[in-house]
């Protein structure tokens, strides 16, 4: 399968994976603060954006599908669900993933027996009826979810509505792909294993994924951390572009630190 990218910049290579039901133009903001401190690839995942859609399913398809068109090493963000397909690539290609940043992310999206900092079951279950009505209202209640008790809130939610329809609408398969995805996969079992430097990048009112959530996966994992985006949502990449810009550009002398035996944070 063949995704389309978009690469710029120069220096370290940096993996962009959007979230649900978006693109790689979701980045725009983000971008341009970073082209003269990494090389970045952004990734249009199956059925978004620019990317077609051939069936790949499940969160192992994904994986698959973002392994075979990015860098051979490189640091990888993924946010909301693009952080279960980073997440899933290191562990399944823990040799290409130098480097894992999770923004808004978290090893399993859906309440369960012992994990309570996610979405309730119902959520994910309304979206997926509504989504057989009217997939274009559904996205833009998801995204209206996003920003909710957020600063900039307004700004933030108009972005994400310019962006959601810029290179056609997604897939409706690939967003029910994408709704299992959310609703199934939990990885909280697997998180122990993934070895490579991680940050946890959190918005401080996301109510989607809260700031809890990161701190309870860093702490099953070997080399992990987590930072609050104070102020913002679900989007915080969008909230605070510079900050986020200065927290990456930080985060890899941070990682060769931490392997030093020097951990700040």
């Amino acid at each position: 399968m063949t995704l389309y990218t978009q690469t710029s910049g120069s220096g370290p290579d940096l993996v962009l994976i959007h979230g649900w039901g978006l693109h790689g133009g979701v980045w725009d903001v983000l971008v341009p603060l970073l082209e003269a401190s990494f090389r970045v690839t952004r990734v249009d995942l199956p059925g978004h954006g620019r990317s077609a859609w051939r069936g790949a399913a499940s969160l192992d398809d994904m994986s698959a599908a973002v392994l075979s068109v990015v860098p051979e090493s490189a640091t990888w963000l993924g946010w909301s669900m693009g952080s279960l397909i980073a997440a899933r690539a290191a562990l399944t290609a823990p040799a290409r993933i130098d480097r894992l940043v999770l923004l808004a992310g978290t090893p399993c999206f859906v309440r369960r027996p012992g994990w309570q900092p996610a979405m309730l079951p119902a959520l994910l279950d309304t979206f997926a009826t509504e989504l057989q009505r009217d997939y274009v209202k559904t996205l833009n209640r998801f995204l209206s979810l996003q920003v909710r008790s957020s600063d900039h809130a307004a700004v933030v939610l108009r972005t994400l509505r310019e962006k959601l329809l810029a290179h056609g609408p997604p897939v409706p398969a690939a967003l029910s792909a994408g709704l299992e995805i959310l609703r199934r996969t939990d990885l909280r079992d697997r998180f122990p294993q993934i070895s490579c430097p991680t940050l946890f990048l959190m918005g401080e009112r996301d109510t989607l994924v809260p700031v809890s959530a990161g701190e309870q996966a860093a702490q099953r994992m070997p080399d992990a951390r987590v930072q609050v985006i104070e102020g913002a949502g679900h989007a915080p990449f969008m909230a605070q572009p510079q900050q986020v810009a200065d927290i990456l550009r930080e985060f890899p002398g941070t990682a060769q630190q931490a392997r030093a035996g020097v951990r700040h944070g």
